[in-house]
């Protein structure tokens, strides 16, 4: 089979395809033949910065068809179409490659009307959206339709992978979603994605226009900028607010302390990998379920344009994600 694989740090040129054995799988894995490979903006950081293995395949996200399944895994489950998470954590084999091995868990029934570009595009994005959504002290720890009723989400970037998902998790959840942008391309696309009201912060006071449509404040916001964006969410928190923190520049923020005391706030840090176990599941149980209701889509119409590359490609891909392209980067295996 055709796999990817790199043997030192560097830029998308130490990536490599070779030819190897498929694996089996042992008790309790399962291996998928992988179909669609996502990459994340985490897959070029360990590529760059880590090694952990002698040699390492990159990408966490996937979608394909179970073909084998290890001891102690129902037999039946061969066949079934699936959805992978996290195929790379702690793990030399990601998703680039013909097949993958990996824990009977991190590969998710995905029903027939969804597509294997969906699938390969959950993973990090929609795990790490849903982490976000549901750190707040009062809750909710699950997303379901109704959960967050009466909660206005404020999402940092809602053109991105994960501010996309952002977006449609809380619709799905009852919320209303505002997301700031920095064009008017952008705007279009978190429009498509569900966000009831756009700011783009380039052309319009974002502080202002944000509070003009939630004077109270919003409950959670989803940020991906905290160094540039601290001062701006502490002046539209609401009482009790939290921020999810799920990326940042190269700078460290500076909280609004004032604001974080006033308002009894937590600024909340969200790394997918280290969740705690019974939010995993209850993340990967929920975007399922999300799934299933046809609830998150892909592709431009909902908001997030699909950037296809064949497996040959797999730097460009790579290079692509590194240079910040807008939209979801896959890899067709």
């Amino acid at each position: 089979m055709r796999a990817v694989i790199y043997t030192d740090n560097g830029g998308p040129e130490v990536l490599t395809v070779v030819e190897r054995p498929a694996a089996e799988p042992s008790p309790g894995e399962v291996r998928v033949a992988v179909r669609v490979s996502g990459v994340n903006p985490t897959d070029w950081k360990t590529r760059r910065r880590q090694l952990g293995f002698d040699e390492q395949v990159p990408n966490q996200d996937g979608a394909g068809v179970i073909d084998a399944v290890g001891p102690g895994v129902d037999s039946g489950r061969v066949g079934q179409r699936v959805w992978i998470w996290e195929a790379a954590w702690q793990r030399p084999g990601g998703t680039a490659q013909e097949s993958v091995v990996l824990p009977a868990r991190q590969a998710v029934a995905l029903p027939d009307h969804a597509s294997f570009d969906l699938g390969a595009s959950l993973g990090i994005p929609a795990l790490t959206a849903h982490r976000c959504l549901t750190v707040a002290e009062a809750g909710p720890d699950r997303l379901a339709p109704g959960a967050l009723n009466g909660r206005t989400v404020l999402v940092a970037g809602g053109a991105g992978a994960v501010g996309n998902a952002a977006i449609q998790l809380a619709r799905w959840a009852g919320a209303r979603v505002v997301t700031t942008v920095s064009s008017a391309e952008k705007a279009e696309l978190a429009r498509a994605a569900g966000a009831h009201h756009v700011v783009n912060y380039r052309t319009e006071p974002a502080a202002e226009a944000i509070r003009s449509v939630a004077p109270g404040g919003v409950d959670v916001v989803v940020e991906v900028a905290p160094a540039t964006n601290g001062q701006l969410d502490g002046e539209v928190l609401a009482q009790g607010g939290v921020v999810a923190m799920y990326a940042n520049e190269a700078s460290e923020p500076t909280l609004p302390l004032s604001r974080v005391f006033a308002l009894n706030a937590r600024w909340q840090g969200v790394l997918v990998y280290t969740v705690p176990d019974l939010a995993k599941q209850h993340a990967v149980a929920d975007v399922a379920a999300a799934v299933e209701a046809g609830a998150v889509r892909v592709g431009t119409e909902a908001g997030l344009p699909l950037h296809h590359y064949p497996l040959e490609r797999i730097a460009d891909a790579h290079a692509a994600v590194e240079n910040n392209a807008v939209g979801k980067v896959l890899v067709t295996i």
